[in-house]
């Protein structure tokens, strides 16, 4: 099973372009914190992303940098050579990205969307009933 799940920010604004089949295509790359670090720094990964079609015009119209998204869908693998130097690649084809930040309108930072409250958050009711039999 090849199957990817990623939430992160874009590192720069996407580039969309459209293909001569009229396939519309996005690419942008993501910095995704990892769980773990060696030196209590936080470290990032910098995934790229493709989007093909309805998906991709979507993310070329509402993604700038900075957007925080989930993106879900599959590695691809690639090789090149360069200088006699043959060189590997992976992409994450994207197969949904949702955004999890408002869309940019006034040309700012896009703005993240209202954090929901863990549980860990809420706050406890006291209901004046100490004296409970269990």
């Amino acid at each position: 099973m090849n199957k990817v799940f990623l939430i992160g920010r874009l590192t720069q604004d996407p580039q969309t372009q459209t293909l001569d089949s009229g396939t519309t295509l996005c690419r942008f790359s993501i910095a995704v914190n990892r769980t773990y670090s060696r030196d209590g720094e936080t470290q990032a990964d910098f995934i790229n992303i493709v989007a093909w079609n309805a998906t991709a015009q979507n993310c070329g119209k509402y993604l700038v940098k900075g957007s925080q998204v989930a993106v879900s869908g599959s590695i691809q693998t690639g090789s090149y050579e360069r200088d006699g130097v043959k060189r590997q690649t992976f992409d994450i084809r994207a197969d949904q990205v949702e955004f999890l930040s408002r869309p940019n309108t006034t040309g700012q930072a896009p703005v993240a969307a209202p954090a929901k409250k863990s549980i860990d958050q809420l706050t406890e009711v006291d209901n004046g009933d100490d004296d409970m039999p269990f």
